[in-house]
């Protein structure tokens, strides 16, 4: 049985806190401790042992003192019956529109599909005021995942399913890499157990020549980068995922011998000058794989991440990917939206910075401008359009299980990047269409459609669109969609546009 997380470890993983932020979170960890006194979860363990360690995860991605409270408090209103209007007496209102919004989410427990997707559209619209609440929901599944064990056997697999299937990629989407694979690893033998059972062991008969090579590489790779005059730098191993690699490994008929990063070597430079100096200095010295080289940095993906990988012959018959990047860039690719959601952060990145990938995070915080500002109100942490979109959903009783495949298809599916001929990132799901390209651009411009060029050639609607693709929309002015084009289209924005054209045709 583990000790519950000392108020202590919570307070030393905070970042530069001031003695307000010490105060309020060490009240609420008091507060919460006495509120759930006698309380037991399934493992015997006592209830406040949950909430401790959600405490400290939300502290430990450096969220602010406000949302650690806030995670220590999220169980007392529905579990301890303490009113909401005594948790803003005594922690303030941002804390308790934090609390609100994840009470919310519990209030409705999982019975049948209609409930299941009812208690989703929650999730989303608690998040849509507060990109915090779905921090604290994270942390609070996280654990709740690595502690699946003790979960009675009829709940543990729908638990299980229900964290790979919508938390891990929302985490994914959040940019929060680290998160999304702890959440698929904890979740994955409960979901699939054979399946996990069949990776383990496949991972386990390469796992000693995957670290060798490893060792090598990065051996090689100082040496390399020393001798070219790169001397500020650190290295890191990086290693995949049990479920990521269960993926992959059913996108490659099984075989492991095609999968070059299992293990990653991680190479974190100051600047991105210096990440274009150090990718220089590996290819002189290892021949890179065809094909294998993406930049993210020069394009990033629409959730924040950057980085530049290249796959590289290590010279001994295999092959490994080596990551390139810089500290502030390792940090947003591991906590995502959770990195710049502290005031100061923000206020550093408004008046002293520009690009650099992080353009996107306007989207989540609206009041960022160039010039100083106050900090930000809780309602004032809006959530990205996706957010938006699934929480102003609506869907009777009999559309409950199209509205969880609109989820899983639309938003939390394998993604792929294509660009407008202007380069700006389009972020569509897998096998997607110029069809939905041109709805995810405007209706306007897709329901004049007449056909689309892709890397410059004409194409099919029906064409699958891949990593990189340059898409123009062709249009005219008698140009109208066709029941067929409702066929091509895979996204429930493009089908939903393309029925609303067809049910009304004189006002498109």
């Amino acid at each position: 049985m583990t000790e519950v997380k000392p108020l202590a470890d919570i307070l030393t993983a905070m970042k530069s806190p001031e003695s307000a932020d010490i105060a309020l979170v060490s009240k609420a960890y008091e507060f919460a401790q006495k509120a759930h006194e006698g309380q037991k979860r399934y493992s015997g363990e006592p209830y406040f042992s949950h909430i401790a360690e959600v405490g400290y995860s939300i502290a430990d991605i450096g969220m602010d003192a406000q949302t650690i409270a806030a995670g220590l408090l999220h169980d007392t209103v529905e579990d301890a019956h303490i009113a909401e209007e005594t948790i803003e007496q005594e922690f303030g209102k941002d804390v308790r529109i934090l609390v609100h919004g994840v009470t919310k989410l519990g209030a409705l427990k999982y019975r049948g599909m209609e409930r299941h997707t009812e208690s989703l559209r929650k999730l989303f619209a608690a998040t849509a005021e507060d990109i915090r609440v779905l921090i604290v929901k994270l942390m609070d599944r996280l654990h709740n995942a690595k502690t699946l064990e003790y979960v009675p056997e009829h709940k543990r697999e729908r638990i299980a399913l229900e964290t790979l299937e919508i938390y891990a990629p929302i985490a994914d989407r959040l940019g929060m890499s680290v998160i999304k694979t702890e959440l698929e690893d904890a979740a994955f033998p409960y979901a699939f157990p054979e399946e996990y059972e069949k990776t383990v062991d496949l991972l386990k008969e390469r796992k000693n020549e995957n670290e060798n090579r490893l060792e090598k590489l990065e051996k090689d790779a100082k040496r390399e980068m020393a001798a070219a005059g790169i001397l500020s730098f650190r290295t890191e191993a990086r290693i995949k995922g049990v479920f990521s690699l269960y993926k992959k490994l059913e996108r490659k008929d099984w075989d492991i011998t095609k999968i070059y990063d299992i293990l990653a070597l991680r190479i974190i430079v100051p600047t991105v000058a210096d990440c274009y100096s150090a990718l220089g200095v590996v290819h002189k010295h290892w021949r890179p794989v065809p094909g294998k080289i993406k930049d993210y940095i020069a394009f990033p993906k629409p959730n924040g991440y950057q980085s530049i990988h290249t796959t590289v012959y290590t010279g001994d018959g295999g092959a490994m990917e080596i990551q390139i990047r810089t500290e502030a860039q390792h940090r947003e690719a591991q906590f995502g939206i959770a990195s710049h959601l502290t005031y100061k952060e923000v206020q550093g990145y408004v008046e002293g910075t520009r690009g650099g990938g992080l353009e996107w995070i306007r989207q989540f915080i609206p009041l960022m401008r160039r010039t100083p500002v106050a900090t930000p109100e809780p309602q004032e942490r809006t959530a990205p359009q996706w957010v938006k979109e699934l929480a102003h959903a609506h869907a009777d009783n009999n559309q409950s299980e199209e509205y969880l495949a609109s989820l899983k298809s639309d938003f939390f599916t394998h993604r792929v990047f294509v660009f407008t001929p202007k380069a700006d990132v389009i972020d569509l799901p897998l096998g997607a269409t110029p069809i939905d390209f041109a709805y995810a651009i405007h209706s306007e411009v897709a329901n004049k459609m007449s056909g689309a060029k892709v890397n410059g050639k004409m194409v099919s609607l029906d064409s699958a669109l891949k990593n990189g693709d340059i898409v123009e929309i062709i249009t005219k002015p008698a140009g109208k969609p066709t029941r067929k084009w409702y066929d091509m289209a895979k996204t429930t924005l493009a089908r939903k546009m393309i029925r609303q054209a067809l049910a009304h045709p004189n006002k498109y």
